[in-house]
């Protein structure tokens, strides 16, 4: 239950960075730091309420560092490379630091989890087809280092005793990160944010990231490094069907094959 609420958070967070970067409602950056703001705003009232410690500050940095990078990185990379492309080099990303970490680690996926590996890449590959042709290289990287930075923070969080605490302390300590980013591109005036804009991205931090990313950090302490990055593989079908149902766009035999694959692999590991 934990890790299917979170992962209809993940794909809420992809509609609402879309409807608000692709309506030139928000700046990238702004988008970002409101993004992190509201997610550490709703994350330390929810561990205050629960009279949370929180995590060694050692940790909180650590992660706080790797959140900032994947959320500014998805940010910049959706302004640069279609929702296609972006969903695959997001999670390819993903697959490789987290599987690459089990295996390192020790962990032995079976023939039917690598099978299931193999059917939910071949499914996410059939939905972004349309855009795999020469990609922005720019918007590509950006991606990938997302990618890689969620699979780090994913990582760090798993075993940790206190989801909500461990969310809290890592968004409070990226906020400043994100101001940072922001003065930087202010002082290149590249500042552009409405209140629609700045609702999408505090609504995208309170609810999709801060809860969902709390619910996610409580889900990982039952999966493997292995099985949650597989897992994660169903955001994309989910936000493509968000995206016919809430935001107007085309829905097309690919889409529900696509999803038949990914989900059905996901089923068989």
């Amino acid at each position: 239950g934990l890790t299917a609420a979170a992962m209809v958070a993940f794909a809420a967070n992809s509609l609402l960075c879309r409807a608000a970067l692709g309506g030139g409602q928000a700046d990238a950056a702004s988008f970002t730091t409101l993004r992190l703001g509201g997610g550490a705003l709703a994350l330390s009232l929810l561990a205050r309420a629960r009279g949370s410690a929180g995590p060694p500050s050692g940790f909180a940095w650590g992660s706080a560092a790797a959140l900032f990078v994947y959320a500014l990185g998805f940010s910049l990379a959706y302004l640069r490379i279609p929702a296609g492309v972006g969903a695959l080099l997001l999670f390819a990303a993903v697959q490789l630091t987290m599987v690459g970490a089990g295996l390192r680690s020790g962990e032995r996926p079976r023939a039917l989890e690598w099978a299931g590996h193999g059917l939910s890449i071949a499914g996410l590959a059939l939905l972004a087809a349309p855009g795999l042709t020469r990609p922005d290289p720019l918007g590509a990287v950006l991606m990938l280092v997302a990618g890689a930075a969620w699979g780090v923070y994913s990582l760090r969080g798993r075993g940790r005793p206190d989801a909500v605490a461990a969310n809290a302390a890592s968004f409070a300590r990226s906020v400043p990160l994100g101001l940072a980013a922001s003065a930087i591109a202010a002082l290149a005036g590249g500042v552009q944010v409405d209140l629609v804009g700045a609702g999408l991205a505090l609504a995208s931090g309170a609810i999709a990231s801060g809860l969902g990313y709390a619910a996610w950090y409580a889900a990982l302490r039952g999966l493997t490094a292995a099985r949650a990055a597989l897992v994660q593989l169903s955001v994309p079908p989910l936000a493509a069907v968000g995206g016919v149902l809430l935001l107007g766009e085309a829905f097309s035999p690919r889409l529900l094959v696509a999803g038949l694959l990914i989900l059905g692999g996901i089923a068989l590991a």
